[in-house]
């Protein structure tokens, strides 16, 4: 089995609300770090879902939910702002944290791909569509902004066809005997977002680099 890594590890990630699942994989597909980083610990307060769910409130979405609550749209602009920035610091200390505790440098980065979404994080709240999406979304960029700005290629995956792509890297048919047999010895959790980080992260040398 060979991936396209030579001597340097790549990161795969598997976002989760606020937080992310990171595998990081060496040569031969070789299971280096499993750690699960929390993007907004640092929010006191804030939401984790400002798009979601302050920003609908703005906007009149689920206003007769007992859990709902008046704010401005200016106001659930600001607090998307906040949420953000916390995520960027947040993913900036958990990938710094993450490249001082494996051996090795890494390389390569895999994340879920991003929908195109409205410009503005106000037409983002405005449309239903893209306020369902946008925290994830946000998330995901603020741990790309990170991985770049620590000169890590982003390598943008298709949840449909990463477990495909992994299984291409490693020159296998069955990549999910060898997922398996990845997390075995490191024992539980190993479980979907892990398998999937681990694809990803497996992927990432077939991987494009461009777009979001």
């Amino acid at each position: 089995m060979k991936v396209r890594l030579k001597h340097a590890a790549a990161v795969g990630v598997a976002e989760h609300g606020n937080s992310a699942v990171l595998i990081t994989v060496g040569s031969g597909g070789a299971l280096l770090d499993r750690r699960r980083i929390d993007l907004t610990r640092g929010l006191r307060g804030l939401p984790t879902h400002p798009y979601h769910h302050e920003g609908s409130w703005a906007v009149g979405r689920y206003l007769n939910s007992s859990w709902a609550r008046a704010i401005s749209l200016a106001d659930a602009v600001a607090l998307v702002e906040q949420v953000r920035q916390s995520a960027v610091r947040g993913a900036r200390e958990g990938l710094e944290g993450l490249a001082a505790a494996v051996p090795v440098p890494i390389a390569r980065i895999g994340i879920r791909a991003c929908p195109k979404l409205p410009p503005t994080t106000e037409e983002r709240i405005r449309n239903s569509q893209a306020a369902n999406v946008a925290d994830s979304v946000m998330y995901r960029e603020a741990v790309a902004t990170a991985a770049e700005a620590r000169g890590w290629t982003v390598c943008w995956y298709d949840r449909e066809r990463v477990f495909r792509d992994a299984a291409k890297a490693l020159g296998v048919e069955d990549v999910d005997a060898f997922l398996r047999a990845m997390g075995r010895p490191i024992g539980p959790p190993w479980q979907a977002k892990q398998k999937l980080a681990a694809a990803a992260a497996l992927a990432a040398g077939e991987l494009p680099s461009a777009g979001r």
